[in-house]
C-alpha cells in the first residue's frame, strides 16, 4: 500500500512539473472562482437606487478584475525582467516581434484571474441585473403600470416592490440574467478561440522543433530551481561568515555547519555579472549552438545583446 501511494505521488509530482504553467493557471482560475463566490455571498449588496445601481454593478465586476490583473502583472517575472532590461540596456535591442511576444506573455498570464472573475460574475448575473435593471424600458413590458418608472425598476434586484409588480420583476430579472449569461458564454468562447490561435501562431512561428522547445522549457525550469537553491545556500554561508567576523563566532545548526564546510564562499559576485544574467531573454544561437538563457550566454562568454556575425537572434521569447 505504501509503495502504491509513493508511486502515485511520484506520478502526480512529475505531472505537475511538466504541466506547471497549465496547473498554475488552473489554480488561479479556481481561486478566483472561490473568491467571487465568497464576494457574492458576503459582500455584494445592490443599493437598489437609481444612478447608484449602475455604478455599483459595474464596479463589482470591473474593480476586482482590474485589481487581479495588476496583481498578475506584478507577480509575473517577465514584468521585472522588462523593467531591468529597460533600465540597464534600453529597448534598442527589441524588435517589434519580440516586444509583441513579451507584452503578450505578460498580459496573457495576468488576464487569467480577471477574465475568470468577469465570466463567473456574468454567469451569476447578480451584478449585471443590479447595474441595468433601471434601464429596462417600461414600454417593453406588457401592461406595465404607467405610474411607475426608473425608481421602481431600480428596486427590482432587491425584490422590494409592490405586489402588483411581482410578475414584471420576475420578467425583468429573467431577461437581464439571460443577457448576462449570454455575454459570459460569449466571453468564454472568445477567450478559447484566442488561446487556440495563439498556441497555433506560437508553434508555427517557433524556430525550434517540438523536442528542442520542450528541452528548453526543462532547462529554464531546472536552471531557475538550481539558481534559487544555490543562491539561498550561498547567501546563508556568506551571512554566517560575516556574523562570525563580527561576533567572533556564529551559532549554526548541524546542517548549516555541513554546508559551511562543504561549500567555501570566498566572496560575492560583482554587479556586472548580476546585470549580465538579469533581464529579458530572447532565444539566440552562437555559431550554430543554442544559448538557452542569459546565464547560459554569460557562462559561454558571449558578449553583446543583439545579433552579430557570430550570433543569430531568432526572436523567440522564453515563455
Amino acid at each position: 500500500m505504501a509503495a502504491l501511494i509513493a508511486e502515485n505521488f511520484r506520478f502526480l509530482s512529475l505531472f505537475f512539473k511538466s504541466k506547471d504553467v497549465m496547473i498554475f493557471n488552473g489554480l488561479v482560475a479556481l481561486g478566483t472562482v472561490g473568491s467571487e463566490e465568497l464576494f457574492s455571498v458576503v459582500a455584494f449588496n445592490c443599493p437598489c437606487s437609481p444612478a447608484r445601481n449602475y455604478i455599483y454593478g459595474l464596479a463589482a465586476i470591473g474593480v476586482p478584475a482590474l485589481a487581479l490583473f495588476l496583481i498578475g502583472v506584478i507577480w509575473n517575472n517577465h514584468t521585472w525582467n522588462l523593467v531591468a532590461e529597460c533600465h540597464k540596456r534600453g529597448t534598442k535591442n527589441f524588435s517589434a516581434a519580440a516586444t509583441f511576444l513579451l507584452f503578450g506573455s505578460i498580459m496573457g498570464r495576468a488576464s487569467v484571474a480577471p477574465i475568470t472573475w468577469s465570466v463567473i460574475s456574468l454567469l451569476r448575473g447578480e451584478a449585471y441585473i443590479c447595474a441595468l435593471s433601471e434601464f429596462v424600458k417600461p414600454s417593453s413590458l406588457d401592461k406595465f403600470p404607467a405610474e411607475y418608472g426608473a425608481e421602481v425598476l431600480a428596486k427590482f434586484p432587491c425584490r422590494d416592490v409592490p405586489t402588483n409588480l411581482t410578475k414584471f420583476r420576475d420578467e425583468v430579472t429573467r431577461r437581464l440574467r439571460y443577457e448576462s449569461q449570454l455575454f459570459g458564454w460569449l466571453l468564454i468562447g472568445i477567450v478559447a478561440v484566442l488561446i487556440f490561435l495563439t498556441k497555433c501562431l506560437k508553434h508555427c512561428c517557433s524556430p525550434l522543433s517540438y523536442r528542442q522547445e520542450a528541452y528548453w522549457a526543462q532547462y529554464r525550469s531546472n536552471e531557475d530551481k538550481l539558481f534559487r537553491r544555490t543562491a539561498e545556500v550561498h547567501s546563508r554561508i556568506l551571512a554566517a561568515k560575516n556574523v562570525k567576523q563580527f561576533f567572533g563566532f556564529v551559532a549554526l545548526d548541524k546542517e548549516e555547519k555541513e554546508l559551511v564546510q562543504e561549500f567555501p564562499v570566498e566572496g560575492v559576485q560583482p554587479s556586472p555579472q548580476w546585470n549580465a544574467i538579469t533581464g529579458v531573454y530572447i532565444y539566440r544561437e552562437n555559431k550554430g549552438f543554442p544559448l538557452y538563457s542569459r546565464l547560459h550566454k554569460w557562462a559561454k562568454g558571449v558578449e553583446g545583446n543583439g545579433p552579430t556575425p557570430e550570433g543569430h537572434e531568432l526572436l523567440f521569447l522564453a515563455s
